[in-house]
């Protein structure tokens, strides 16, 4: 029995889905967003709820269920509510500036990075006073906004000895100690 597979999406006010030839296409205020989804599986749409049912209990069957129900739900989230990532920019001259859609960054490296930001995310950069600079990405895909953060964290991953690097907002990194001197 899939416990995620079997729970309900509610659906906000001004969302709209819809199902044709396999695909399940969610609208909302935020944007549009569209999902294959198996034939077999039926998406039905009552009282402002969604809900997903496999048709028998093969394996393949049950190991879709979940993930069907997720990303429907995923794509529900995000067209009303839209989805949010902070990254944190922690080191000595580390610098992030937005200019139209391409977000530069100073790293620490011989040159700066300039990074093309898909259409769908929104990016902005902030450099408070004696605190770390901050990138904000918001966008509507959750997968989208997930993998841009991916890459930029991949372009400087945080190093354990000083902790240096780019991080999410409110990730912990572990600290390793250095070397101890000989005698």
């Amino acid at each position: 029995m899939s416990r995620v597979g079997n729970q309900p999406i509610s659906v906000p006010e001004g969302v709209t889905i819809s199902r044709e030839n396999g695909w399940v296409k969610v609208k909302g205020p935020k944007g549009e967003l569209s999902q294959k989804v198996d034939t077999a599986f039926e998406v039905k749409v009552e009282d402002a709820e969604i809900t997903v049912s496999r048709p028998t209990e093969q394996k393949r069957h049950k190991s879709m269920h979940g993930l069907y129900r997720s990303l429907v739900a995923n794509m529900v989230e995000g067209v009303s509510q839209g989805y949010k990532k902070e990254l944190e920019l922690v080191g000595v001259g580390y610098r992030a500036n937005v200019q139209g859609d391409i977000l530069e960054l100073n790293l620490g490296y011989s040159h700066n990075i300039y990074l093309q930001i898909p259409e769908g995310i929104k990016v902005s950069s902030e450099a408070p006073k004696g605190k770390n600079p901050t990138v904000t990405l918001e966008g509507y895909d959750k997968q989208l906004v997930g993998q841009v953060a991916a890459k930029i964290k991949s372009l400087r991953p945080v190093e354990p000895y000083k902790g240096k690097g780019i991080r999410f907002v409110g990730e912990v990194v572990r600290r390793k100690a250095g070397k101890t001197a000989a005698k």
